[in-house]
């Protein structure tokens, strides 16, 4: 396969000059030419097609420094012409000004000398995922302070870049190059194949002098281009002072910026992705970008259509297009498949998704998902209509962010004391409960004026209810009484638990409606998904890979903006499945985000202050709260001391100009520069930068895992989760039977649809990284390496806590057990 053995053999009497000493210490330079073709993989290589980062050659007046005697880098050919530097002592001097004298001696006339070279020595891994490997010709240049090496070609006899591969090379350079400020990877066309792609996940490179230094890439690599990597030392702006490093900044961020575009999805959203862009991104000219077929019109509603044995209308070209670097890897993307595809066509066998009309009886919903049980979901099954599991579900459910404590009672709901004396029972009363700190409220004003529209047809109905709960002796929530409007009156009783069990069951049936619409739309995708998009988006534009904020962050946002991409490829899109199984759909939904980012306030989003606004930090059995408050202790320790070596003051904080552009960023499209929400538009101290890093890794992780993971536990059991209503909120007491309750549940395939949904964003994929995991080392000294290993033992022992704990409990809670929490929203 390889001549370069043939060549080499060949070439052989045109011997390389020798370098000698001279005591004067002074030098002058002769030229030559030197064969560079390696094997014949090389000799018909074409010149690289510099992309958008840097020509082949730095000269000295870019690096910042003074011009030395070492020579830049000579272009790449079939022959290099390249200069060596000689001592300027008689002999060499005699021996420069007689080229015929030089030639003999290069062709054997006279005794020679090896040459002295400064050897570095190139170590490339390729990542382990199927594909990552590539056909395209690599080649290395080291740039140091005091110059760059010449082009060298990394190839060995056969493939050289296969997946997992490890590959060791030599980099000769006439002198050392000093300390190693980039390393350039040039991918070019080999022989006739096309073009594909290398996934790169690191190059060590071990200087002369033994010095390893490392050189983070984790990236995809398409197209033909040059790419630039800076060693694993995290640097801020304020540390890099070399015109060279910051001319590498600013063009990285620029690339980055023209690649990961903002877009607005709806008004009062926050920004989003603009998929758009990376159709036209051209790979041979851009940063690590690909193009493929392109399309004249993103936003074309032609390509939203239904799909056969899908329920709801696609949006297929918003999928085909994705930056390599964000998209899923083919492992997630085929378990998700395998996910979906089995349960999606067992429903269709059994024409469950097709089947309209109310069911026959409660106990046939037990059927829906016979092979897809779980503990937590049969023993909702069973305790579904007990007052004390409707009263858990506020503290450990998928939306245990609802209940306030109050002091007193709002004038919207007019409970009195004689209507929950029998509920307290005697020694007490309400006013004294109030009093105590024991009485808590769950408020659904947001969807008092949500628009409701029709399925299969069929009008559909949303209510905004009021439910009291009373914190009892045993440390048990329990519900009081239920309002189903913000307007109390005549037509809008208040029920009460001493009520018929049919109107009492369905009044608790009306929260968990409305449970399920805040919870899926503003609790789950807007506060976790859509934020933190926002904030991947942020990350990525305006942070360069070196910085450690950088570093820090991107395992935090590993998949959000491919998952993002599929939700609203099929969920939130017109006609999607959002519009085909809630009763508000997507004018609904529009609805819902906007106006709960509007209130959305940075006490929201940080965890303690959260719990402690909301005067919920002293009852008991809380295992959302008592978890999440030592994961976010964990993550807050471990941000603490990456923030405090890198920021060791406030004036390091305030003069990161990248630091500042990003939280500006974020500000500006995530909360839309709303002053009233609290959130920083600019950094001022490490405090408050720690505790924005704190809160930004805790929702990205921690909080996704407990509002997703258990969709499905609480959900496979329709009652309890039910998306749509068929029926208007009763206005009258002692109408309700069995027959109306099933009346008023949503549809079978309206069921059957939605969860299938429950059932897919419940099933992790493949390819998980668990909280506090970071196979990609990004980071490379000494001291976060130590911090990432203390995070990881704090893990392990909150873990090893949990579990000890959920041994004594009915009902185990291990949604928020570290190594079942992922790094990222990434499903």
């Amino acid at each position: 396969m390889r001549l370069g053995l043939l060549i080499s053999i060949w070439v052989s009497p045109i011997l390389p000059a020798r370098e000698t000493g001279c005591a004067r210490g002074q030098q002058t330079t002769i030229s030559r030419q030197v064969w560079a073709g390696r094997g014949s993989r090389h000799r018909a290589e074409a010149p690289a097609e510099v992309g958008s980062f840097r020509t082949e050659k730095t000269s000295q007046r870019e690096l910042g420094l003074s011009p030395k005697a070492f020579p830049p880098a000579p272009q790449t050919s079939r022959q290099r012409l390249s200069t060596i530097a000689v001592p300027s002592c008689s002999a060499c001097c005699s021996l420069a000004s007689r080229p015929a004298a030089a030639g003999a001696h290069l062709a054997g006339g006279h005794p020679s000398f090896p040459p002295i070279m400064a050897v570095y020595r190139v170590c490339v891994t390729t990542g382990a995922y199927l594909g990552a490997g590539t056909l395209d010709s690599i080649s290395v240049i080291l740039v140091g302070t005091c110059g760059e090496s010449p082009k060298q070609p990394l190839d060995h006899m056969g493939r050289d870049f296969t997946p997992g591969s490890v590959q060791k090379y030599k980099v000769r350079c006439p002198a050392e190059l000093g300390e190693l400020l980039l390393l350039r990877l040039h991918k070019e066309r080999y022989a006739f194949f096309r073009k594909d792609s290398w996934y790169c996940s690191h190059v060590c490179v071990t200087a002369p002098d033994g010095t390893l230094v490392p050189f983070p890439c984790y990236q995809w690599i398409e197209g033909f281009c040059t790419l630039e990597l800076r060693p694993g030392t995290a640097r801020t702006i304020c540390h890099d002072s070399l015109p060279l490093l910051l001319d590498h900044r600013k063009r990285e961020l620029q690339a980055r910026q023209e690649c990961y575009r903002w877009k607005v999805f709806a008004p009062g959203f926050p920004g989003m992705v603009d998929v758009s862009s990376f159709e036209q991104m051209e790979s041979d000219k851009k940063f690590t970008l690909t193009r493929t077929t392109t399309r004249a019109n993103q936003d074309d509603s032609s390509g939203n259509r239904y799909l056969p044995g899908f329920p709801m209308k696609i949006d297929i070209p918003s999928l085909l297009h994705m930056e390599p670097n964000i998209r899923y890897s083919a492992t997630k993307t085929a378990s998700l498949l395998f996910n979906a595809l089995p349960a999606s066509l067992g429903m269709k066998l059994r024409g469950l998704l097709d089947r309209k009309g109310s069911w026959k009886k409660l106990d046939d919903i037990r059927n829906i998902f016979w092979c897809h049980k779980t503990f937590t979901s049969e023993y909702v099954t069973e305790h579904w209509r007990e007052d004390s599991f409707f009263g858990y579900q506020f503290l450990n459910g998928v939306n245990p962010v609802m209940i306030h404590c109050i002091p007193s009672l709002p004038s919207k709901l007019p409970v009195t004391s004689d209507m929950v004396a029998p509920l307290l029972g005697p020694g007490t009363c309400l006013q004294t409960e109030l009093e105590m700190g024991n009485i808590f409220l769950a408020d659904y004003w947001i969807l008092a004026e949500a628009p409701v529209h029709c399925l299969n047809g069929r009008q559909q109905y949303a209510a905004a209810p009021l439910c009291l709960l009373w914190l009892n002796p045993q440390g048990a929530l329990m519900p009081l009484a239920i309002q189903l409007s913000q307007t109390p009156g005549p037509e809008s009783p208040i029920f009460l638990p001493t009520d018929s069990d049919w109107d009492w069951l369905l009044a608790k049936t009306w929260v968990r409606n409305s449970e399920f619409l805040v919870h899926e739309n503003n609790t789950h995708f807007l506060c976790t998904h859509l934020l933190c998009e926002a904030f991947a988006m942020a990350t990525l534009r305006q942070l360069p890979l070196c910085h450690p904020v950088y570093k820090l962050l991107l395992p935090h946002t590993r998949y959000t903006l491919q998952v993002n991409t599929i939700a609203r490829a099929t969920l939130l899109n017109p006609e999607g499945l959002v519009d085909k199984v809630t009763s508000i759909g997507r004018q609904g939904l529009l609805y819902l985000m906007s106006t709960g980012l509007a209130h959305f306030t940075y006490t929201n989003f940080c965890f303690p202050d959260s719990l402690r606004a909301r005067g919920v930090l002293a009852i008991p059995n809380y295992h959302y709260r008592d978890d999440g408050l030592k994961i976010w202790a964990a993550i807050e320790s471990f941000v603490s001391e990456i923030v405090d070596y890198y920021y060791p003051s406030d004036t390091s904080v305030q003069q990161d100009s990248e630091l500042q552009a990003w939280v500006g960023e974020i500000f500006a499209w995530g909360f839309l520069n709303r002053e009233s929400s609290g959130f920083p538009c600019r950094l001022r101290t490490p405090q408050e930068l720690r505790k924005f890093l704190t809160a930004i890794i805790f929702n990205c992780s921690a909080q996704h895992a407990a509002v997703n993971s258990g969709q499905h536990d609480f959900g496979a059991w329709m009652p309890n989760a039910p998306s749509s209503m068929r029926q208007p909120p009763p206005q009258t007491k002692g109408t309700t039977t069995l027959k109306s309750y099933l009346e008023t549940l949503p549809e079978v395939n309206i069921t059957c649809n939605n969860l299938l949904l429950f059932w897919l964003v419940s099933q992790e994929p493949k390819d998980q990284r668990p909280l506090g995991t970071y196979p990609d080392e990004h980071f490379t000294e000494e001291a976060p390496r130590r911090s990432i290993a203390a995070f990881q033992s704090r893990l392990a022992q909150i873990s090893q806590d949990i579990r000890e704990r959920n041994k004594g409990l009915a009902l185990p809670y291990a949604y928020m057990d570290p190594p079942l929490i992922e790094n990222s929203v990434s499903i």
